[in-house]
Formats: structure tokens, sequence, C-alpha cells
């Protein structure tokens, strides 16, 4: 590895003393070494230390490349840390790492939890909506936030979404000699130090938590009355197949119902709407479920909006179906790609109906009616009847 000169390093509460020789090796050997603070603190480097700058880049780093340099971040660099951001920007043999405990692993020592079964969230410039997917009865969550306040921040989060009741542990400077695990309710926590970054796990207790099931309740999300109705979206994403990380084009997205649901299973969505209003509302949705991060929203008219997108691996066109707009997505597309497509309008029904002859794929209509009062009676009353095509290209 004769182009080797950059090592990452995981640094723990216990500093040098928990470093491996090979890591002591390098920091010794370093002209330069990078870390918060904290990090510098604990490994001792004296004047060769650099602190990191606020927002985080890179390229500081990078501008070292050729002399021997070192970078410091918490426990494990490649979960929630500096490592992968580095590592992806070089070669494989201009660096090196050695990773210690990180946070998660240390947080599960303490608890007793098993690892693999609890979910492990990086929080510190995340939403606490995050959270959203996750929170269920019994979950066992452990999260990385900024510092105490942060971790009351939390703790109101919860309790103003019903899951005051949850057991809710503070862990601060896990591994060290100023080692901190105290357990509380999150309804009771009210610390508000900004003071040693902490990690916060809590087994969650309150409400109900989000089904995993396609179709949740159209209350959950913020519409006009656009909206894929509970029973037609289950139908529509059973067609779609969403699969974590994989992609969805929503085109007409209105509530962008369709995208959340993508997204909770673990794909993107990029959801086209023209109404601002309607705009706003996917915003909201997205938002609240947590999952910003996954949902890009574009404001315009397909197929126009879809230039310069990369090709997705689902393509559900909720309105507004016509054959140009057909032709232009069906262009775009690479075979393989699945293709939902709504209609109420008899105009659009027929347009599915050739489509269905000259491309196949599944052909269906949906009625469905819901019992109403009737006088002192009950009766059907039915919703406007769907009709769906769905095919791969």
């Amino acid at each position: 590895m004769a182009d080797l000169w950059l090592t990452i390093i995981g640094i723990g509460e216990d500093g040098l003393a928990g470093l491996s020789d090979a890591s002591r090796k390098a920091l010794s050997n370093a002209e330069t070494v990078f870390g918060g603070e904290r990090h510098l603190a604990l490994a001792d480097v004296g004047s060769r230390g650099r602190a990191w700058p606020v927002p985080f880049d890179a390229e500081v780093v990078l501008s070292r490349r050729g002399r021997p340099t070192a970078v410091l971040a918490s426990g494990d660099p490649f979960w929630y840390g500096a490592g992968a951001g580095l590592a992806e920007k070089l070669a494989a043999d201009e660096w090196v790492a050695y990773s210690a405990p990180s946070t998660f692993s240390l947080a599960a020592a303490r608890l007793g939890w098993r690892l693999e079964s609890a979910v492990c969230l990086g929080l510190h410039a995340a939403p606490f909506e995050r959270l959203v997917p996750h929170l269920a009865p019994g979950a066992r969550i452990i999260c990385l936030v900024r510092d105490g306040k942060a971790a009351g921040d939390l703790a109101r989060w919860l309790s103003e979404r019903g899951w005051g009741a949850s057991t809710f542990w503070a862990l601060a400077a896990l591994g060290g000699p100023n080692e901190s695990v105290r357990e509380y309710r999150a309804e009771s926590y009210a610390r508000a130090s900004t003071g040693k970054l902490v990690a916060v796990a809590l087994e969650a207790k309150g409400a109900q938590g989000l089904s995993r099931s396609s179709g949740l309740p159209d209350v959950l999300f913020a519409h006009d009355g656009q909206i894929t109705k509970r029973p037609v979206r289950a139908l529509a994403l059973s067609a779609l197949w969403p699969c974590p990380g994989s992609t969805l084009w929503d085109i007409g997205a209105g509530s962008g119902s369709i995208s959340v649901e993508w997204a909770l299973c673990g794909g993107t969505a990029i959801a086209v709407e023209a109404r601002e209003d309607r705009v706003a509302n996917i915003r909201s949705n997205a938002a609240e479920f947590g999952l910003a991060h996954r949902i890009t929203v574009i404001a315009g008219n397909a197929p126009d909006a879809l230039a310069g997108l990369d090709a997705p691996d689902a393509v559900f066109i909720g309105g507004g179906l016509d054959g140009a707009m057909f032709d232009a997505v069906w262009s775009r597309i690479v075979p393989g790609t699945r293709l939902v497509a709504h209609a109420v309008t008899l105009e659009t029904e027929a347009l599915l109906g050739e489509l269905h002859q000259r491309h196949g794929g599944d052909l269906m209509r949906v009625e469905i009616a819901h019992a109403a009062p009737l006088g002192r009676y009950r009766s059907w009353e039915a919703t406007r009847p769907v009709v769906q095509w769905s095919a791969v290209r």
C-alpha cells in the first residue's frame, strides 16, 4: 500500500488507552490529525490537531493528500461517522481504518439488549420525525443526539405524541471514566444540560405504531380530497412492488400518500405535482412521517418535470394520463420497470384499455361501497369506480 496516506481511527472515551498499537502508531506518524475538539483532546495530539470545520467538509482532509494524515471519529467511523464520506472520495489503497466499539454497541452492552434487534439512528442533525416509522410498543431504539438539551427536546417530542410512558435512558461518555447511564420515563425527563454528547435509548410504550401493510388510513395524511383512498392505494402499492433501495416516480402525486407508503418500505420517491397547495401537502406528509430525506417533491407538470431524472424502478400515474404523457414516460423507462396507472374518467379508461391491448399487463376495474346511514337504516354508498392498469416495460 505505497499510496497509503490517510488513517481513519475510531476513538472512545477511554482515549489513547483504548486504541490498538496500529492506531497509536498511525497517530504518532501523522503530520496532521483531524477530529472534533473532544477527540483531539482524548488523543493528546497537541499542535498537530485540526478541528473539523462546521459544517463538515471532507475537502480539508483531501487537501493533505499524499502526506501522513489521521482522522479521529467517535467509535466506529463507518456508522454515522466520517468514514464512508471520506472513503468514497479515495482509492482503496490510499486509506486504512481502525474502528473502536460504536456508541450503539456500548449502549446495547450496558442495557443488555440484542443489538441486531434494536433500531439505531443518528439524530445529530436529523429531525425527530425520523423515529416515526420505527415507533411501536416494545420497540427498542438507540439514538445519537447532540447533547443533553437535545435529549430533553426528544423526550418532550415523544410525550407530545403519546409515547411519554416510554422508558428513556440518557447515556453519556460511554466507555470512559465519566460514563453515566440514567433511566427515566420520557415524560419525566427534564434535563436541560448542554454538556457532553449523549446517546438516548428508549423502550417504546404508549401510542400505536404504523402498520407495515399497504393502505394506511386516509386520516393520517394532509390532503384536500385529492388522495388515492386507502383500499385503492393498497391495490396500487401491491402492483408497484416497493422494495428497499428502489425508486418511484409518483406522477400527479396529490397528497403524496403513494410516495409516503413507498418510502416506508425503504425506497425513495420523486413526487411530481403541479398545484402548489398540493405540493405543500406532500412536503408536510413527508415531514410528518419522517421521510423528507426519502421523498423529493417536484412542482410542475409531467412529462416536462421529469427531464433530467434518472430512470425509476416503478411509475405510478394517479391522474391526468393521456396518450402524449404515456408515450413520454414509456420511452424514458427501462425494461423491467413497473408502471401502474389509474383512471376514473371514461376517456382515460378507454386509453388504459388500448394500452392493455397493446402492451399486456393486468387491467381491472375496482368498485367499492361503504355502509352509510339511510334514514333509520343503512345502505351501501358506492365510491367512483377506478380502473387500474399495471404492466412491466
